[in-house]
């Protein structure tokens, strides 16, 4: 399919989040030094990013037809198959991007080389045009990321690009029953984490970290778990959270692989306050209260974000 527009889609710099906070700069910049930060940082953000996009948005003037888009109107945007996704901002919104253009291809760029890692920006705003130019002309090389898929009993799904949490909304107990390979618990728990490859080296792996520090403290000659998972990997890992032993709750069954055979079963047995939200962004969620089964599985689509 010819590519014929391009989607710019960008996020509120944190300047413009002061001000729609503060209603002015001014009072943005009252609040920030009075508070001893330093608000020209804010502004040297603020000016870089409208930089880069302003020179994103000349370039595509030159080859192809662009419209912007902000990150909170992704959910309810109605993507072609003639698009290309043009991400111009932190990682972050590579990933969030990702589980909303159902497989389209992603190009993704770094407005600000200095300051973000841009693990998932391959490129900048003086070299994007080469990968444009490359998907235009079907001839670009793709890193495929294996993404997670949350199907609800009543219907609803949700993506994760980086990982899941299914659990409760506020610092109690998550209460829930967990079923994989045929095997089935009853479970009182902080709640659990799903990640794929691409997650694995953020929440999941402070898990891991956690784990290794107590396993070596108390046992000395544990060497440690390490998690080597690739970003096309088709698995994921989950990671139950503090579970809790008791008469009602077991703690056998708190981490496993998910794979196209395998998937995870949850039950809620919250009567509230459960939900399911993915990548950290607790406003891409869904609710999961008593009466909603969960399974979660391996995303049928892929993100497809496009090699430098």
């Amino acid at each position: 399919m010819a590519i014929e527009n391009a989607i710019v889609i960008v996020n509120k710099t944190r300047l413009e989040q002061l001000i729609e906070r503060f209603n002015t700069k001014a009072q943005a910049k009252f609040y920030i030094e009075h508070s001893g930060g330093d608000f020209a940082d804010y502004e040297l953000e603020h000016s870089n990013f409208k930089r880069s996009l302003e020179k994103v948005q000349k370039t595509l003037s030159n080859r192809i037809k662009h419209k912007l888009v902000e990150r909170k109107y992704l959910p309810n945007f109605l993507f072609s198959e003639k698009d290309i996704a043009i991400v111009v901002g932190q990682d972050g919104l590579v990933a969030n991007t990702a589980k909303y253009v159902n497989g389209l291809p992603i190009l993704a760029v770094n407005p600000d080389i200095e300051r973000f890692d841009g693990v998932l920006l391959p490129f900048n705003p003086d070299d994007f045009e080469i990968g444009l130019l490359t998907a235009i002309e079907n001839r670009a090389s793709f890193k495929k990321v294996t993404m997670a898929e949350a199907q609800m009993n009543d219907g609803q799904k949700l993506l994760a690009f980086n990982d899941f949490f299914i659990g409760p909304s506020s610092h109690i107990s998550a209460r829930y029953k967990i079923t994989h390979k045929e095997k089935t618990e009853n479970h009182s728990s902080s709640g659990i984490i799903v990640s794929t490859g691409a997650g694995s080296t953020g929440w999941l792996s402070s898990l891991i970290n956690m784990t290794n520090g107590i396993t070596t403290t108390f046992n000395k000659g544990n060497k440690g778990l390490h998690m080597n998972m690739k970003w096309e990997d088709n698995k994921l890992v989950f990671i139950v959270r503090e579970p809790f032993q008791s008469k009602y709750s077991a703690v056998s069954l708190t981490a496993g692989l998910i794979t196209n055979e395998i998937k995870l079963r949850i039950e809620s047995q919250m009567p509230s306050n459960g939900l399911i939200f993915s990548d950290g962004i607790e406003a891409d969620f869904l609710n999961f209260n008593s009466g909603s089964i969960v399974e979660i599985g391996i995303a049928k689509q892929k993100a497809m974000i496009i090699n430098k």
